[in-house]
């Protein structure tokens, strides 16, 4: 039978529902049951791809093409479980959704309500595509309380009735602010948050507090009979020292055993943690350390590039390293007269995708920089078109190279591509469409240069990786660039689209048109990212 777990937040935002969904689908899959997580999003854009990342945080990309909310990277991280398009939505794609239907007729000239038109297509999405799981866990974006939020905990709270508490169970995340100046811990904000959560007919089952200190017996007492849970039912939620600490501190805490036992299965299975412990010891007694530059459009929200810093610790565990970071922004090395020895101060350089002019330049002479003095560098996307452009000017000499991103070069190294093939299937973009949803998305296989350095880092003549850009290197200038050492590794199948640049003479140079780290996982860090730190790590000892 199949068991659904919300999880809903209160009091505040980002207090950690996405960590929280992803350590509780580890710690069920640690015990041999199949799980599948879910995003509801109240907010009215269709999908994150057109956000700002910098208020948004970065879009992760599925295999099937979806731009979805940077919390399934965590889901994928935790579990291992390849999200999917019916993994994420928003309020706007379910009225989307809704509206063509009507407009199709579907309704038979029904007057659309929020209840049960809306309703019912929300809950349509929770159930869909999960028959071959034991749980879904499915995380509902937002505060209780917040006005675009009520059709989805109207949603769920019929999904409670219709399927009846022995299949579902609402765990709320709260916050229990320490007041220092009265030196107490504060129930009454977790109080206020239940009490809201219950107006609209839920009664969580489970309450995961934040908290900055283990929770008084007292006042776990208190927040029990006031919320109508179980003592035990109440799990405090600490500071972790790193995420993947989460699952191993939930665990002690309760929170597997709490939710098992609310289904009666609590004496079924026993978990298996034991790759999550060696994690937490390797994080915790690394061999040693490297820096690396992160130089980028968006630094001043380390989340637009949460999958790349994820992967980057993944590539350290790989390495029995840590990995430090020093965030640039890439507009800082714009003018020509910038001062780039600071990037003599780290080990390795990555430059990850963007969009748009501002810190073009600022890349480039990163990216050059990096070439010259042979410091290992890794561009992504963005990254890689710009250093292909830097490397067309300054070592093919190419007079007016340039992207049409942002003008109308004399050479254009990097061009809007008008159509390309996935699959048996024939797929156009056009210079004027819509933002959303043009660009080259999901997984497109590329081929491998016979022993060039990525075939021999990936150990395979064939891979597949997820894309999201607009603009692709164009391959009509390669044979102008290979003769001075920058080699294209990676090709579509048809050899149409360049994926991967690499130079001849340099230790650890790669450039990738896609974006390996939405694919690396702490146990099974990406290839690049392990052969990246690794090359750090040599630079280090050079130092």
């Amino acid at each position: 039978m199949k068991r659904f777990i919300f999880i809903t937040g209160g009091v505040v935002s980002s207090l950690g529902k996405g960590i929280a969904s992803a350590a509780l689908g580890a710690l069920l899959q640690s015990r041999g049951y199949r799980v599948r997580l879910r995003k509801l999003d109240p907010y009215l854009n269709v999908d994150p791809g057109t956000m700002s990342p910098t208020q948004h945080g970065e879009v992760f990309v599925t295999d099937d093409g979806a731009e979805t909310d940077l919390d399934l990277g965590h889901y994928e991280r935790f579990t291992g479980v390849s999200a999917k398009r019916t993994d994420n939505t928003t309020t706007g794609r379910i009225y989307q959704s809704i509206l063509e239907r009507e407009r199709r007729g579907d309704y038979l000239g029904a007057t659309l309500q929020v209840i049960p038109h809306v309703t019912d297509a929300i809950k349509e999405f929770v159930k869909a595509d999960s028959d071959d799981v034991d749980f879904v866990l499915c995380e509902i974006g937002g505060t209780v309380g917040d006005i675009e939020g009520l059709p989805f905990f109207e949603a769920i709270r019929q999904l409670g009735q219709e399927l009846g508490r022995e299949q579902c169970v609402y765990i709320h995340l709260t916050l229990l602010p320490y007041i220092a100046t009265a030196g107490e811990m504060k129930t009454k904000p977790t109080q206020h948050s239940v009490k809201e959560l219950r107006s609209i007919g839920i009664q969580p089952d489970i309450l995961l507090c934040r908290a900055p200190f283990p929770i008084p017996v007292e006042e776990r007492r208190k927040i029990a009979l006031f919320c109508n849970v179980r003592p035990e039912s109440v799990i405090e939620a600490l500071d972790a020292q790193h995420i993947y600490d989460v699952p191993l501190d939930y665990h002690a805490r309760g929170l597997d055993h709490e939710v098992l036992r609310h289904f009666g299965m609590e004496k079924e299975t026993s978990p298996d943690l034991t790759h999550w412990r060696r994690v937490s010891e390797t994080l915790r007694n690394p061999d040693g350390n490297v820096t690396i530059a992160i130089i980028g459009k968006y630094v001043a929200l380390h989340d637009a590039y949460k999958s790349v810093v994820e992967a980057l610790g993944h590539g350290g565990l790989a390495n029995r390293v840590k990995v430090d970071l020093r965030w640039i922004p890439s507009d800082r090395f714009d003018d020509p007269d910038a001062d780039l020895s600071e990037l003599d101060e780290v080990d390795g350089v990555l430059l990850p995708g963007g969009f748009g002019e501002r810190g073009a330049m600022g890349k480039m002479r990163a990216a050059g920089y990096a070439r010259r003095h042979k410091l290992p560098c890794f561009g992504i996307c963005y990254g890689m078109q710009l250093a292909v452009i830097e490397a067309a000017r300054n070592l093919a000499g190419i007079e007016g190279a340039g992207t049409t991103e942002f003008g109308d070069p004399k050479v254009p190294v990097v061009g809007l591509m008008s159509e390309w093939i996935r699959g048996n299937a024939r797929e156009v973009r056009e210079q004027g469409g819509d933002l959303g949803g043009t660009m080259r998305l999901g997984a497109y296989p590329a081929v491998l240069r016979k022993d060039s350095k990525v075939a021999r880092i990936y150990g395979a003549d064939t891979i597949s990786e997820r894309h999201r850009h607009r603009y692709e290197v164009n391959a009509s200038v390669i044979p102008q660039l290979e003769p001075h050492g920058v080699i294209f590794s990676g090709m579509s199948p048809d050899g149409r689209l360049p994926e991967i640049m690499e130079l001849a003479d340099h230790p650890w140079f790669i450039g990738v048109q896609f974006h390996p780290e939405l694919k690396s996982r702490p146990f099974a860090p990406h290839p690049l990212f392990t052969s990246f730190i690794a090359a750090a790590v040599e630079q280090s000892r050079l130092v």
